[in-house]
């Protein structure tokens, strides 16, 4: 009987450890039972290695991918397993590269001196890959050596299995092979662009700070903008109807042209601009009908990105993506939004906000390269989401988003991994925002999570307005950002988008109130928690006049 324990590679109180110990040795205690292993993954299990090592279990299931490599190290200071099984995770569950064969035969040959017995297995459950890179015919035959989904993965763990049984000469000619694509994969000019490289490595801190501080800023685009006290907007997206969807699976097919999905979705533009102008928004957007996904949507336009089309994964409950890969140096060869910004803000006199997606959240939602740092893929993301921060404002654009909802999801499981995260995961977003004027608004927006733990790094953002979740706390995460000290403007969600009830102007009142207790009205917004595209256009109606209403009435008190 397998038992998860993948908790145990997070920082653990010794009492968590102690109660770890007593469960495991009541367990093994236990007679008539059936043999026990303990799997735990996606990360180095630390000081729980040697509680688990001396359990009165038949076996451990470890990670040897990644950061989790130091498990090998962990293992032998802790004396191996005498007695105990050792199913090694040497193939990356989470990835979707092809393995280095070699250097995981070594991995298994250390490991055959640490345990009576050494299986060979993927590091982590494999549903987090997509089933079979064979299948893609749309990507290049060379790029699809180097890929491995579920059904590649688990004929390497075979091979690997066979390797390690027979010995290498057994599978001599699979290794050829493996170091073949390995170096090809490596040389090749898919991977490396120079000059994306050469504008990375000229990049100076002042490239990733904006030129003003806040209170400068912060005058200049209220004399821009002229928005009233506590303005209304949205997160960005609008109801994704079953008619855009089936245009955008029309244009696929090829049964209608681009000049019609274009005429479509413009349609569609206009009657999300009138109904926000009517409703009484005071920044309005676009609604996003022509975007399939906020990654996969930008992904398609950058230079060293790759759509798959059979590489589903399942996000929650029955939600399944096609994460993009990031195959190569990160470039943007045209403009990705600005014709849209442009018609949408040519309907009204209201200020409209460009949308991107930042590029923490590109990373998080992608399957990324494994050949270096994140970092620096994370930089040339943002240098090419900074070009369309940049062409946005030439266009007229007065406020720009740039949402960063994974900038929470990815920090990592171990405390001590945290800071060095944080330090380039703000920069890039600072590197993609920076290269504005003062009176350029720059917004973020971050989903549902525990903001607790990354006060310092919201901060360290340097955006003009944060949108974040806080319905569902009653404003939690408001009173967070006061005790913090939190200096720049927050529009801490007042309408539940997950949920399908509409809620009333009175409900919304009270949130607000909630919210002005913790930041002053000079510096309060008002909006939904996330985005709308999953919700219908009755209750997106009916909700956002409550938003609006409330807002209106809330004006009112504090102007008397």
């Amino acid at each position: 009987m397998q038992l998860d324990e993948p908790a145990l590679v997070q920082d653990r109180t010794p009492a968590e450890l102690n109660a770890a110990a007593r469960a495991y040795r009541d367990l093994g205690a236990l007679t008539d039972r059936p043999k026990l292993l303990v799997a735990s993954y996606f990360d180095r299990l630390g000081e729980a290695l040697p509680v688990l090592a001396k359990a009165p279990v038949e076996g451990l299931a470890l990670d040897f991918t990644g950061s989790a490599a130091a498990n090998l190290d962990d293992l032998a200071a802790a004396g191996g397993l005498p007695g105990k099984r050792l199913v090694a995770g040497v193939v990356d569950g989470r990835n979707i590269w092809i393995n280095d064969l070699e250097k995981s035969l070594a991995t298994l040959a250390t490991l055959l001196g640490l345990a009576d017995t050494v299986d060979v297995a993927p590091s982590s459950s494999l549903l987090h890959v997509p089933i079979d890179a064979t299948i893609e015919r749309d990507i290049d035959p060379q790029i699809v050596r180097w890929l491995a989904f579920a059904k590649q993965k688990s004929a390497e763990v075979a091979l690997l299995a066979r390797g390690l049984r027979e010995g290498a000469g057994a599978i001599a000619a699979e290794l050829a092979a493996n170091r073949a694509d390995l170096a090809s994969r490596a040389t090749s000019p898919i991977t490396r662009d120079p000059a994306v490289r050469a504008r990375t490595a000229a990049v100076s801190e002042a490239d990733a700070r904006r030129a003003q501080a806040y209170p400068q800023r912060a005058e200049a685009q209220r004399a821009r903008l002229g928005l009233p006290l506590l303005p209304t907007t949205t997160i960005g997206s609008f109801p994704q109807t079953s008619e855009l969807r089936v245009a955008r699976a029309d244009l696929t097919a090829g049964r209608i042209d681009a000049a019609a999905y274009r005429e479509r979705m413009e349609a569609e533009v206009r009657e999300v601009i009138a109904f926000q102008e009517k409703a009484g928004l005071d920044v309005l957007v676009h609604g996003e009908p022509e975007r399939n996904d906020m990654v996969q949507y930008f992904a398609e336009q950058l230079t060293g990105y790759l759509a798959t089309r059979h590489g589903w994964v399942q996000s929650y409950g029955t939600r399944y993506v096609r994460p993009p890969v990031l195959v190569g140096d990160i470039s943007r060869p045209h403009s990705m939004t600005v014709d849209w910004f442009g018609y949408a803000q040519g309907l009204t006199g209201r200020p409209v906000k460009g949308m991107l997606t930042g590029p923490v959240t590109m990373l998080a939602w992608s399957f990324v390269r494994d050949d270096q740092p994140l970092a620096d893929t994370a930089r040339q993301v943002a240098l090419a989401l900074r070009d369309e921060v940049t062409d946005l404002e030439a266009a007229g654009a007065a406020v720009v988003q740039v949402d960063e909802p994974a900038l929470r999801e990815t920090l990592p499981l171990r405390t001590a991994d945290r800071p060095a995260y944080l330090a380039w995961a703000t920069e890039a977003f600072r590197l993609a925002t920076s290269g504005v004027r003062a009176d350029t608004q720059i917004h973020t927006h971050m989903c549902y999570a525990e903001f607790g733990a990354i006060m310092t790094a919201i901060d360290e953002l340097d955006a003009d307005v944060i949108s974040l979740e806080a319905t569902r706390s009653h404003m939690q995460v408001a009173g967070e950002l006061a005790e913090a000290g939190y200096p720049r403007e927050v529009g801490p969600g007042v309408w539940d988008i997950h949920s399908p009830r509409i809620p009333s102007t009175e409900e919304v009142v009270e949130l607000l109130r909630a919210g002005l207790a913790a930041i002053p009205a000079e510096r309060l917004w008002v909006n939904p928690d996330c985005g709308l595209k999953t919700r219908g256009w009755t209750e997106t109606r009916a909700s956002l006049e409550s938003l609006v209403g409330a807002a209106r009435r809330l004006r009112e008190e504090l102007a008397g």
